[in-house]
This record gives C-alpha cells, structure tokens and sequence, in this order.
C-alpha cells in the first residue's frame, strides 16, 4: 500500500495577517503618558562666584514649608492648605507702600513700556516626609494664584481673562502682546527647595 504524501500548508498569507494583526494593535491602543508638573529650572551661574553675589531680601520671598506631618507654615504662620492662595495672591500683587511686602523694580513690558513689577518670589520646600497628596495640593494652591491673579489683571486691563489671552494669542499679534504683558507684570517665580527634615507644630 503506497504511502500517502502530507500537503504542505502555505503560511505565506498568515505571516502577512499577523503583520496586519501587529498594525491594528499599534494604531488602536491607547498608551498612558505620564504627567508631570511644569516648571522652568534657572540656568546654572556662569561662575560658582556669581552664588555668593545673589542677595534676595526676605520681604521678597513668601516662603511656603510643608512638614512631615503635612502641617503648612507660611511666612512664619501655621495655615490651612485652603488658604494659601488668598495669601499668594496677596503677596503677588504687592504694595509698594508696604515695607513687609516686596520691592518692586522698573521692567520694560509690552503695551505699557516701563513700569515697576514686583521682585515677588514664592519659595516652596517639603520636609522629606510630607506625603505626596500634599505636594500637589500646595502646587496647585501656588499656580491658582498666579493664574487669578493674571486673569483679574488681565480682565481689568482688556476685557479677557488672561487664560483667554492664551488661548487666542496664535490669532493675533495684539492678543499675544496682551498675553505677554500680563505674564511680564505677574511673572510665575517658584523656588522649590531639596526637600529636608522640617520641624512640626507644637
């Protein structure tokens, strides 16, 4: 009895359904991206002379510290996380006739030419404990601040709030000077400190 001879199997059009099966997959799943916080590092001193020759007054700085125990201390005052922001804003739009408040300094900004802007820097540093809920809370609180103080300012002086302002600045070239202005009189200075072992409340 002859044997009977086994067909052979074409795989040449599967190899070409897996390929497709492997471009579907790639163009149809979503990836998670992870988030982060937007923040913009100073540039390293040209000369590690240049260190010693900053000098920042103490009525410049709202310094923000965060505990172990999740405890908020700003500008020497134990607070509630819910009422940074009043504080910071506060602290951002100044008063030159107040001596607790910060100096402020002639700058050259777009559609008002020279005026004085706040030398105002918000100083932010946790203790090596404080819990990452926290973190987010405080940072949130901080750039809240700056943006409602934008967007008043921003209303006052054009009619838009300065979120607005952005959103519309690739439309026009007076819109984006607009934008550019308030961003110069409120510019967004916060200093994060390396985190450290930070004393309680008694």
């Amino acid at each position: 009895m002859a044997k009977r001879e086994i067909s052979e199997i074409n795989a040449g059009s599967m190899a070409d359904i897996a390929f497709l099966l492997l471009i579907f997959f790639l163009v149809t799943t979503t990836m998670d991206t992870d988030t982060g916080l937007l923040r913009r590092l100073p540039p390293p001193p040209e000369d590690i002379n240049e260190l010693e020759k900053i000098d920042i007054k103490q009525r410049n700085i709202f310094e923000v510290l965060v505990n172990a125990n999740d405890q908020l201390l700003a500008k020497g005052e134990y607070i509630q996380v819910t009422e940074l922001k009043e504080k910071v804003k506060e602290f951002i739009k100044g008063d030159p006739s107040n001596p607790e408040m910060p100096e402020y300094k002639d700058e050259e900004v777009p559609i008002f030419g020279t005026i004085p802007v706040s030398k105002q820097i918000v100083s932010l540093q946790n203790d090596n404990g404080t819990t990452y809920q926290m973190y987010i809370k405080v940072q949130n609180e901080l750039i809240a601040a700056y943006r409602e103080v934008r967007n008043e300012r921003a209303l006052k002086e054009f009619g838009k709030s300065y979120d607005e302002l952005v959103k519309l600045s690739e439309t026009s070239e007076t819109i984006k000077n607009q934008a550019d202005a308030i961003k110069a009189i409120y510019p967004q200075r916060i200093s994060e400190a390396e985190p450290k072992a930070i004393g309680g409340a008694k």
